[in-house]
Formats: structure tokens, C-alpha cells, sequence
């Protein structure tokens, strides 16, 4: 049997996310952006609900393309709210197209979000080496200082606990316990 992070003993869909995805070094702006809107529409809520409605999200959401959503009116937003399979709460479907749009402004300005984004890390997964979940924090002096640029940029809902799940969860912050099967597999995809 492998040894996992607790978090994720939950049932099958947890295991799999936790094994094939949470921490490895994400690259991709539109997987990037995916996870900002999804880790946004987590604020207040658990991981595991969000995870349940991921396939509905991403059809909602027009597959996570940023240069869609950028666009929605306020048919599409009223459309949004009245769908049972996402996050109805208006103030973050509002933000996930404002979100869109700060995406798109930074990605011009930088070339790609990815560019962006990791200079937080100085393009490096900071590796942790926790060897219990109490001892994992909720935010870091790079989370903070990612929130903090966000905000100034015109993101919502990216508060420094959004932004170090996000940083966890994308492979800026390698967070797996050094028991865990995957600490080593992500150091070394890293």
C-alpha cells in the first residue's frame, strides 16, 4: 500500500487527484488559470466539494478559456448562477470574469502567466519537508506577496491562503509530507 497524505484518503477521486496532480510543477497557462478559478470558487468551501464539481466547472466556464470568460455579459453570468453543478455565489462568478481579465492583462504584459507567476518562487518549487499535516501552514512570505500583487492587478477572491493552495496545488510549494509516496517524485520532476 503507498503511503499518502491524509488529506487525500477520502474516497478514489481524492486519491487520484492527490497522485497524479496536486504538486506537480504546472506550465501550462490554461491548467494555470483552471486552477485560480477553481481555487477562488474554493474560498469557504472544502477542496473535495470543488473537486466534485470540476467537470461542471470547466463546462460552465467554457473550458476555463480566459479569453471567453473574459467576455461574459450579464446574460451569461445570470446563467451561471441558476446552474446547480457549480458554485452559485455571484460575487465569484463575477470575479472569475474579472480574474479572466487581470489574466489576460498579465499575460500580455509578461509574456505568459507561467512567467508571471513563478517569479514568486524565483521560477523554483520550494521544497517542504513536513512530516505532519499540523504542521503545514495555511500561507507563506510567497503567498503574501503573490496575494498582495494579485489584488494590485485586479484579481479577487486570491487571498494568501487561496494563493498558497493555489501554489501547492500547481507545484510552486511542494507541501507533500516527506512520507508520502509522491514527496520524492515531485522533487524529482522538479
Amino acid at each position: 500500500m503507498k503511503k499518502r497524505c491524509g488529506w487525500c484518503e477520502k474516497d478514489q477521486m481524492y486519491k487520484d487527484y492527490h497522485d497524479q496532480e496536486w504538486g506537480v510543477p504546472l506550465h501550462d497557462d490554461l491548467k494555470i488559470f483552471e486552477f485560480l478559478i477553481l481555487e477562488s470558487m474554493q474560498a469557504g468551501l472544502s477542496w473535495y466539494t470543488i473537486l466534485k464539481k470540476r467537470t461542471h466547472f470547466k463546462e460552465a466556464f467554457d473550458q476555463f478559456d480566459p479569453n471567453k470568460i473574459a467576455h461574459y455579459n450579464n446574460e451569461k453570468i445570470e446563467n451561471l448562477l441558476t446552474n446547480p453543478g457549480i458554485i452559485r455565489n455571484k460575487a465569484k462568478v463575477n470575479a472569475a470574469v474579472k480574474n479572466a481579465q487581470a489574466f489576460l492583462r498579465i499575460k500580455e504584459l509578461f509574456g505568459s502567466f507561467d512567467h508571471y507567476i513563478w517569479q514568486f518562487t524565483n521560477g523554483k518549487t520550494i521544497h517542504n519537508a513536513w512530516r505532519d499535516m499540523k504542521d503545514i501552514p495555511s500561507h507563506s512570505s510567497e503567498s503574501d506577496a503573490l496575494s498582495k500583487d494579485l489584488k494590485q492587478r485586479g484579481f479577487n477572491f486570491v487571498g494568501t491562503t487561496i494563493c498558497y493552495a493555489h501554489m501547492q496545488a500547481t507545484g510552486m510549494i511542494n507541501d507533500h509530507l516527506v512520507d508520502c509516496f509522491r514527496y520524492n517524485e515531485i522533487t524529482a520532476l522538479s
